[in-house]
Order: C-alpha cells, then structure tokens, then sequence
C-alpha cells in the first residue's frame, strides 16, 4: 500500500516520534514493505514514518533508489551516535516538495538502531547515506532540513508555502 506523503505544514512533522516497543510482528513487517513502497513512489531515497503520518521512530532508506535490494535500510529508534568531518550540498525532502537548499552535514555518520527484529546495530555511511542518516533522524526527532538554513532562506520557504497553501496548491 502506497501511503501518501504528508506534507510541511502538518502538525505531525514536527514533533518527537514514539518509540518503537513491539518487533518481529506481521504488521510492522508489513508497514515497513509499505514504507519502501511510498518512498520509491514518491522518489526518494528516504522516508520517516512521520512523513506518512505515522508519529513511530521508523525511517527507511535506499540510495539506489530501489535499483539494489542489498541497499535497503531499516532504522527503528535510531539514534546519531558520531558525525564526522562536513560536506555541503543540495538536500530536499519530499514533504517539502519542490524546494531544494544547500545544507551542511557530517560528511560520516554513525547511526545506532534496531531492525525490524529488535536487534540493535551500529551503521556508518558516508556522502549521500551520511546525510540521509542525519535527514531521517531530525524527521524522527521533529524536525525539517530548513532548521538547518539561515533564517531569511527559512522564512522564504515558509512564505511562499503560505502562499501555496493560500492558493489551494499544498495539500
């Protein structure tokens, strides 16, 4: 089931998901396959529960944009646990649609999570899944990528959504 895509706006996108307590279940394995399947719908490369509004500490990822199955990437309660050097770069977000800005991230990235079993482990990714680490986990944590832009870039976005909005074109 393809769920669609919350967008900026909504209440849920900004504030602190719950934790994850039930693992190994047939319903959680079935949300996650639905994830994936929103996400490569959508066309991105990673997708957090909140953004289908769903307030769980869930992210996926693929940077292969689901053209390798062996770059699938489930986080449950992930947590950022080292960053690393930095590196600039265009960074959108799917709930945020049509607007791209130059962020700046930890060029490596070490996250803590458990997977669809419960069982926990410790990832480090570079480049594009460093930043999808970081993306991922502020969406867990309430946050948006436009935190991170100064705040006349913010306020921009922010007006011309208004705008948008106003006009009947983000829902």
């Amino acid at each position: 089931m393809t769920y669609p895509i919350v967008k900026y706006g909504d209440p849920v996108l900004e504030k602190q998901a719950e934790t994850v307590t039930e693992f190994g279940t047939p319903e959680l394995e079935k949300f996650l396959e639905d994830m994936f399947e929103s996400m490569y719908a959508a066309k991105g490369v990673g997708l957090a529960a909140p953004q289908i509004g769903v307030s769980r500490r869930i992210a996926v990822i693929d940077c292969s944009v689901g053209e390798n199955p062996a770059e699938k990437i489930v986080l449950i309660n992930p947590e950022i646990i080292r960053v690393e050097g930095k590196q600039k770069g265009e960074e959108g977000c799917l709930s945020i649609p049509g607007f791209r800005e130059e962020v700046v991230r930890g060029q490596k990235v070490t996250v803590r999570a458990q997977n669809a079993r419960g069982e926990t482990f410790e990832m480090t990714g570079e480049d594009l899944l460093a930043r999808a680490f970081l993306h991922e986990t502020d969406h867990l944590n309430g946050r948006l990528y436009i935190s991170h832009l100064s705040a006349l870039k913010r306020d921009l976005i922010k007006r011309k959504v208004r705008k948008l909005q106003k006009a009947g074109e983000w829902a």
